[in-house]
């Protein structure tokens, strides 16, 4: 089954999160809506985000069998107290359930991540009632992934054999990031090679199981143009680097990317850097930098064989869900 890892869900509305400014949803049309923070515009969606019905037509149309549906990051609250947190992730983990009732659409709940005793409870709670995986940020705040509450919550997911999908979020804004979208351009990438560089050099691999099966947006940002970089820092600077026990390149096993880079040569990178196996397709679906038609890249890409073109189509995220 030919599988998009990386999708998004928005639900037609929820109740009151319980704080002014909270995320809601501004109905425009029977077929657009906004989503409202601090009262402010975020980001205009349609009903792809919410109707099942439209999702699996799109779906259809680019020739993909299976969706990874996961949270909109912006709802994930973890800048919020834990309680609150909670309750948020509830809120939109049942609404998820109702989105993904066709089998064709696999759900990943979000937990409340700043605080690894209640994350836990809410991801049982969520597996229980037919969640399939869960998407968490890729910080809370100024913890990154090296964090040990964070760490907990990841032990915790290799104990459940839950894959495991991080997205970034929250970026850095200022006068030079708040133009051209650059938070999106410029502050996702770099987030997420960020929080690859705390999985290794902040040992968490060394801690945590290698049955964790955790991907990473985007391609896993810029880190695989940069490991050369990150081994020759390992290796001539040890004394700053970190805590991991082996150098960078010993981890390339331990996790995987998806493919939303856009480009025929940074996909041949991310293959020939982490392996045919460790790449996935994803999309963004259903925003618009996400890849349209779903799946062009790879199977336009002419450096790939046909068994590694399955690969990253389908096997491999089949190996991700388990």
């Amino acid at each position: 089954m030919i599988t998009d890892v990386h999708t998004h869900y928005v639900p037609q509305g929820w109740p009151d999160l319980g704080w002014p400014g909270a995320p809601r949803l501004r109905i425009d049309s029977e077929r657009e809506a906004t989503i409202l923070v601090n009262d402010r515009n975020f980001r205009k969606i349609q009903d792809n985000a919410w109707d099942p019905r439209v999702r699996l037509e799109q779906m259809a149309a680019d020739g993909v069998d299976r969706q990874v549906v996961s949270p909109t990051p912006v709802f994930f609250g973890y800048d919020r107290p834990a309680e609150q947190a909670v309750r948020i992730a509830k809120i939109f983990n049942d609404l998820a359930l109702e989105i993904c009732a066709d089998e064709r659409l696999v759900p990943f709940c979000q937990v409340p991540l700043q605080d690894p005793d209640l994350a836990c409870e809410e991801l049982d709670r969520c597996l229980d009632s037919g969640h399939r995986g869960v998407e968490i940020g890729n910080h809370v705040g100024d913890r990154d992934l090296d964090d040990a509450g964070v760490v907990q919550f990841l032990q915790h997911c290799a104990r459940r054999n839950v894959p495991v999908f991080v997205h970034p979020w929250d970026m850095p804004s200022g006068p030079r990031l708040d133009r051209w979208m650059a938070q999106w351009l410029v502050g996702m990438p770099a987030e997420t090679h960020l929080s690859i560089l705390a999985m290794i050099l902040g040992g968490v691999f060394d801690r945590v199981p290698e049955t964790l099966r955790i991907c990473f947006a985007h391609g896993g940002g810029s880190f695989a143009f940069w490991l050369g970089r990150f081994e020759n820092a390992w290796h001539r600077r040890n004394d700053l680097i970190g805590v991991s026990e082996y150098p960078p390149s010993h981890y390339l096993d331990r996790f995987s990317v998806d493919s939303v880079v856009f480009d025929e040569r940074a996909l041949r990178l991310l293959v020939d850097t982490l392996g045919e196996d460790r790449v996935m397709l994803g999309s963004d679906f259903p925003y618009p930098l996400g890849e349209s038609p779903v799946g062009g890249l790879i199977r336009n890409a002419a450096f790939l064989s046909d068994t590694a073109r399955a690969k990253l189509l389908a096997a491999n995220a089949e190996a991700y869900l388990g």
